[in-house]
């Protein structure tokens, strides 16, 4: 890592990456769901700390993407300049994507890009595992970190939550759970609505709305939720 920086290319990295690999990494990564076809055995902290040693570049990331390696890939999601991110781009970024970990990373310069108000709707009605996830994924990050986001845009993602609720494969419905969440504790105004579809899946015949639900109505009536809305008040 000693010799890269800032106008480090795609291959100076990749070499940099594959020198700190450690392949006995790999079969711990696989434990956690994680898809270790392409991966070398870099640990996430390692990669974050080369992302801030060599800096955002629009040209590298699409050519750390291009390369398929599992850490070149999230290194290009750490490292993209979200303003020169297309709308294709991020399309086709969410369709390469093979695990919840590439998902999770991916879902910030998408955000930042400003696409979402285009994309989370079309990703979610995408029966793609991972695909769909990136649309609750977005939610996720954009109920916590897009500050100047009117609450009923916010509350308005609910009807995608509502929508895919019944979707029983373990990386959708733990996004949706995940989702209705963070959009629960966005506010007190986003609180109510997010209990509400909680409360209302809680109700369902079907399975997995209901755990959906339950698990929801647990954490958004906690002692420790409410103390942390009162603190926004």
């Amino acid at each position: 890592m000693s010799g890269l920086a800032k106008t480090s290319d795609a291959n100076e990295v990749i070499a940099a990456l594959r020198a700190m690999a450690n392949p006995d990494a790999v079969a711990s990564m696989a434990r956690f769901g994680i898809v270790t076809e392409t991966a070398i055995g870099v640990s996430n902290p390692d990669l974050r700390a080369l992302s801030r040693k060599i800096g955002r570049n629009h040209d590298r990331a699409l050519a750390l993407w291009a390369s398929g390696i599992r850490e070149a890939r999230l290194l290009a999601a750490l490292t993209e300049e979200p303003r020169l991110m297309s709308i294709d781009q991020a399309s086709a970024w969410a369709a390469d994507c093979n695990s919840w970990e590439l998902v999770d990373c991916v879902n910030e310069p998408i955000m930042r890009a400003g696409h979402g108000p285009m994309l989370i709707a079309e990703f979610a009605g995408d029966d793609r595992e991972f695909v769909r996830r990136m649309a609750f994924s977005m939610i996720c990050w954009g109920a916590v970190h897009q500050k100047a986001l009117a609450d009923d845009d916010v509350t308005g993602w609910l009807v995608h939550v509502e929508a895919q609720a019944r979707d029983p494969r373990n990386f959708v419905r733990k996004a949706v759970n995940w989702a209705l969440r963070q959009i629960g504790k966005r506010n007190r105004a986003c609180h109510a609505a997010a209990l509400a579809l909680a409360e209302h899946l809680a109700e369902s015949e079907d399975k997995t709305a209901r755990w959906i639900g339950k698990d929801a109505v647990r954490e958004l009536e906690s002692e420790a939720v409410y103390k942390r809305l009162a603190k926004r008040d």
